[in-house]
């Protein structure tokens, strides 16, 4: 018998009875249990019947709780902002450069890549659920030893062998590792995702904030230019009085100093909207060299923002659902860790041709296969698989911490934006009456001083006065959409949490 006979002749010796086969297919069978390891369930947290500060009037509050009932659960769209938010500041401006974001910022697209790389992960932990198999011819020229004890002089020593077989192998997820792993592979798939979601309301945040700056500067550079006219026609009147002898060198001097000194402002102006525009085309992608963007005083109704209920704020915010996911993968975890407790089974299988004369490589009696399983169990491991599963444990405890912590940071930021929008209407308003005072005093004083009655210097604190007035409260107009900006990416922008991947 030549070697390759021989081999073919141990292989059929180990082929499996029908009872063993019986018992791979219950194997197979079982392989669907329940993975080992806790299911995973949200932690709970409570959110607040209301939010503390709802006293802006851009604000729009949730309605009233209604009648001989309580809340019901609150759908994640009812009465807040949907898709592109940044619309309800109705400014075509503002919706051109939001759309680039989409699919021209690098941020964003790095963000996606991240995104795309954590579904791959996915797919390949899933995988590991099938079996792997692996085919091949193989052809050699071989000689046996005339030496060895069973060599039979009377044969041949030299020989060819050709084969063309197939193998498998498989891991039956008993135990349920393999499926905890690709849940926790799933999980983090959608923290991703929302970790997406939160770099484009970022982005889309910063792109509106940036802008709306930048607008409350051109306000600001409108009123410096108007002021900068008169203080030229104030300065051209000074000096036709000194020539007509009823001013004097000291009034021109002022007058002159505090043109100066306005234009100076106007300059200053220039450089934080030039570095204003700069950041916004950077989030558009645009070529800075060639973009530019008109000027455009701000001269906008501040829109209202739907602010909704509380818990509403758990599924708005992609911080918080990435935290969430996140948690759930840790608690997937547990799974694994407490699978390497159980024994590790494995099927095996093989078949194919083979035969040392190429004429009879395919034929019946050149057929091989067999089939066979294997389990093993580690006895001792110093501890190690103890360790691993507490380990697992203490980090989904602190994951479950951030979750938590990630739901009161998201309140305290929208009770901050909403204190904020209050604080600062009521400031704008104030400020509109010191306006309204600043400009009655400098009429006044002008009169006065072309009615010959005071200095000029009259006239110079009550102008000062007035635009220091003026350019507050453009400021605080430009705060007041900076802030409602801010409110809106505080609550979750136009996204909620049924957008994450399925």
């Amino acid at each position: 018998m030549r070697a390759g006979e021989r081999e073919i002749g141990r292989r059929h010796a180990g082929l499996l009875r029908p009872g063993s086969i019986s018992a791979l297919l219950g194997l197979v069978l079982v392989a669907g249990c329940k993975p080992v390891g806790p299911n995973y369930s949200r932690p709970t947290l409570t959110a607040p019947p209301a939010y503390k500060e709802t006293g802006a009037s851009s604000v729009v509050p949730p309605p009233p709780s209604p009648d001989g009932g309580g809340w019901q659960k609150a759908n994640p769209s009812d009465g807040m902002l949907k898709g592109k938010w940044w619309e309800i500041y109705q400014d075509p401006q503002l919706n051109q450069l939001e759309e680039r974001i989409a699919t021209d910022n690098q941020g964003l697209h790095q963000a996606l890549e991240t995104y795309l790389a954590a579904q791959d992960q996915v797919k390949s932990a899933r995988s590991a659920l099938f079996p792997t198999l692996s085919a091949g011819p193989g052809v050699s020229r071989n000689r046996v030893s005339q030496n060895e004890p069973l060599f039979n002089r009377a044969s041949n020593p030299n020989y060819g062998e050709f084969s063309v077989t197939a193998q498998g192998s498989w891991e039956p997820d008993f135990w349920g590792r393999i499926r905890r792993t690709v849940e926790a592979a799933h999980e983090n798939a959608q923290a991703s995702a929302a970790d997406m979601a939160a770099v484009n309301l970022s982005l889309q945040a910063t792109m509106a904030t940036d802008y709306f700056q930048l607008r409350g500067l051109d306000s600001e550079t409108r009123l410096l230019k108007q002021t900068i006219t008169d203080l030229e026609n104030q300065l051209d009147l000074t000096d036709r009085r000194l020539k007509g002898g009823v001013a004097t060198e000291v009034d021109v001097a002022q007058a002159r100093t505090e043109l100066e000194t306005t234009r100076a402002q106007l300059v200053d102006v220039g450089v934080a909207r030039a570095q204003y525009e700069h950041a916004v085309g950077t989030i558009a992608n645009y070529t800075l060299a060639g973009f530019s963007i008109p000027f455009s005083p701000l001269d906008l109704d501040l829109p209202k923002v739907p602010l909704g209920v509380p818990s509403q704020l758990l599924e708005r915010r992609p911080d918080i659902a990435a935290a969430e996911r996140r948690t759930a993968a840790a608690n997937a975890q547990i799974g694994i860790a407490v699978s390497a407790f159980y024994p590790t089974i494995s099927l095996t299988g093989q078949g194919g041709f083979e035969s040392t004369h190429g004429g009879t490589w395919i034929q019946g009696p050149s057929a091989l296969w067999s089939l066979g399983a294997s389990a093993a169990q580690l006895l001792f491991d110093a501890g190690q698989r103890h360790a691993l599963t507490d380990q697992a444990r203490h980090q989904y405890e602190a994951q479950a911490s951030g979750y938590r912590n990630a739901i009161f940071m998201a309140f305290q930021d929208v009770e901050d934006q909403l204190s904020g929008l209050r604080i600062l209407e009521q400031e704008s308003g104030v400020e509109q009456k010191a306006v309204a005072s600043a400009q009655h005093s400098y009429d006044v004083s002008n009169q006065r001083y072309k009615g010959g009655v005071t200095s000029y210097l009259e006239v110079l604190t009550a102008e000062t006065t007035l635009i220091q007035n003026q350019r507050t409260a453009i400021d605080l107009e430009a705060r007041q959409f900076v802030d409602s900006v801010a409110l809106v990416r505080s609550l979750g922008g136009g996204w909620d949490s049924t957008q994450l991947p399925k």
